[in-house]
This record gives C-alpha cells, sequence and structure tokens, in this order.
C-alpha cells in the first residue's frame, strides 16, 4: 500500500459517497485509476465495507457502555453468542483480569440492565463490569495515514 493508496482511504472515510473523478482530483489522478485503486483496495480487503455513519441517539441508541466480561472458561470460542445479543456493537477477547470487552448501545439504562442480564446466559460467563460513557469526546476511525506520519 502507497501513500496514494492512503490518501484514497482517508478521503472515503471522510465522504464515501465522493465520485471517482473528485477522488481521483484529490490525489492526482485520473477517475479511472482511482476507481481501479479501490477495486484492488477492496478486493485485498483493506476496504470492508461502505457504511452511512449514522448518529446513535437518534436512532434510539443513546446510552452507550463498555463492558467486561469475566469468565469460568475461555471465552474465545464465544463470538456467535456474543454476536447474537444486537445491542452489542463489539466484541473482543482481550488480557488481564476480564476476558472480554463488550460496546453495548441501549436507548435505556433498563435495556442495558436486560442485556447485563442476556450475557450472563451465555456459557462461562461469571461476572460483568458495566462502564457508562456519560459524554464522547470524539471518535475517530483508524487513521490510513499513520504510516506517512511516522
Amino acid at each position: 500500500m502507497d501513500h496514494i493508496d492512503r490518501a484514497l482511504l482517508a478521503r472515503l472515510q471522510q465522504d464515501a459517497t465522493q465520485s471517482y473523478a473528485a477522488l481521483g482530483r484529490a490525489v492526482g489522478l485520473s477517475a479511472g485509476a482511482a476507481h481501479e485503486r479501490v477495486r484492488k483496495l477492496r478486493e485485498r480487503g483493506v476496504i470492508r465495507r461502505t457504511a452511512a455513519d449514522v448518529d446513535p441517539a437518534a436512532v434510539g441508541g443513546g446510552v452507550l457502555a463498555y463492558v467486561t466480561v469475566d469468565s469460568t472458561s475461555w471465552m474465545g470460542d464465544a463470538a456467535e453468542s456474543f454476536a447474537a445479543l444486537p445491542e452489542i456493537l463489539e466484541a473482543h477477547v482481550i488480557a488481564g483480569s476480564a476476558s472480554v470487552l463488550v460496546k453495548v448501545r441501549t436507548a435505556t439504562t433498563e435495556q442495558l440492565q436486560d442485556v447485563l442480564r442476556r450475557l450472563y446466559a451465555i456459557d462461562g460467563v461469571s461476572g460483568t463490569r458495566a462502564t457508562v460513557v456519560l459524554e464522547t469526546f470524539f471518535e475517530r476511525p483508524v487513521s490510513p495515514l499513520i504510516a506517512d506520519q511516522e
């Protein structure tokens, strides 16, 4: 991946709806060359998907919590169980005192409590600790330009 691919990725993260002509102009390529580069980035799995950035509160996801999950056994094989809970946006096997870290969005704290109850139904889960986010300063996607900044 070269600096042009990284610049294309940065532009697409800002606005994935821009035309290939606009992308090409921004990085010094023709529309066709920009299209070909983006196609190759998709084929290689660098671009996993194109999505809209939706305001969670506007669609009933105003409560954000990070939950650490304790277990009595290895949880690395429990991905499907965590994915079955639609309120869980991310789940990560982690090192440390807990086994899994999940990111949860709900409309209310009562719904968050229900998610915590359902987590306990997952085989091997022995405890949870929830941290409710009061305010988010910022969220950012991974920067494709990190390698260029070193």
